[in-house]
């Protein structure tokens, strides 16, 4: 999402039925035969479920968008995001996207200026998280196994930029993690576990940086961690924090405030 710093117009290109617009090479056709009592079927394009389509399919359009690639183009499998910083520069930029997907013979659908891509809602206003990650969260029940506690620090901490303080209150969750750790769930577990959700729920929206305004950075240490926040016209681009590691523990103040301050200049 850094690649979007600065613009303000986002229309998202989607591929229809994206795998079936590669043709299957001549001599691996005969391999996706299946039989019905309607007959024998054999696929001529790429199809859903193959183990390496979304590999192929992600090397075709890297291939073909390359010179473009995170200049005003972002891809992900039959996503295509172009970003662009006014309405004349969108035109241009749409009008080569467009050109290209003509030349292959990709067809489209085009989505608003408003857009869903990798779990967030892109808009002229910044980034916010998709409501519907949001509600999947809301609806995690209570955590009972290392696997349990895994997947839901990695929803969580895919969106950790919009969450203060996130690797203090995750804490709890994480120690549960640690080999020969016993598994005991105790109340500091239950608010970490409530709090991110809260967190998540009323996070805010963040802004794309625009590269010719000032910047402001904030950053604090203590012995539950590091954590920084990047602002620009007074508004959150981003948040960012990390646990100590183990020979920080032992740092005094001063050289802990300095490690924060190191910490935040590498974001």
């Amino acid at each position: 999402m850094d690649q979007l710093r600065g613009a303000s117009v986002f229309p998202k290109i989607d591929l229809r039925s994206s795998y079936h617009q590669i043709r299957m090479k001549e001599g691996d056709i005969s391999k996706t035969g299946f039989r019905t009592r309607y007959g024998h079927y054999e696929y001529v394009v790429m199809l859903f479920g193959v183990t390496n389509a979304p590999a192929v399919f992600m090397d075709y359009m890297n291939r073909i968008f390359r010179p473009f690639l995170d200049k005003f183009v972002v891809m992900f499998i039959d996503d295509i995001l172009i970003y662009s910083r006014t309405r004349e520069e969108h035109g241009e930029h749409l009008r080569v996207v467009l050109e290209i997907l003509k030349v292959k013979q990709l067809y489209t659908k085009l989505s608003k200026d408003e857009v869903k891509f990798l779990g967030h809602v892109i808009s002229a206003e910044g980034i916010a998280v998709d409501p519907a990650k949001v509600e999947s969260v809301l609806q995690w029940e209570r955590l009972r196994t290392v696997t349990d506690i895994r997947s839901f620090v990695g929803l969580t901490g895919y969106y950790k930029r919009f969450i203060e303080r996130f690797s203090e209150i995750v804490a709890p969750l994480t120690q549960l993690t640690r080999k020969e750790q016993p598994f005991i769930w105790t109340d500091a577990c239950d608010r970490s576990f409530d709090e991110l959700k809260r967190r998540l729920t009323t996070s805010p929206v963040l802004v794309l940086p625009d590269s010719g305004e000032p910047f402001d950075v904030y950053c604090e240490a203590s012995h539950q961690g590091l954590r920084c926040v990047l602002m620009q016209n007074r508004k959150v681009v981003t948040y960012a924090s990390r646990q100590l590691k183990n020979h920080e523990r032992n740092y005094p103040t001063h050289d802990l405030q300095l490690a924060a301050v190191v910490f935040a200049l590498k974001v």
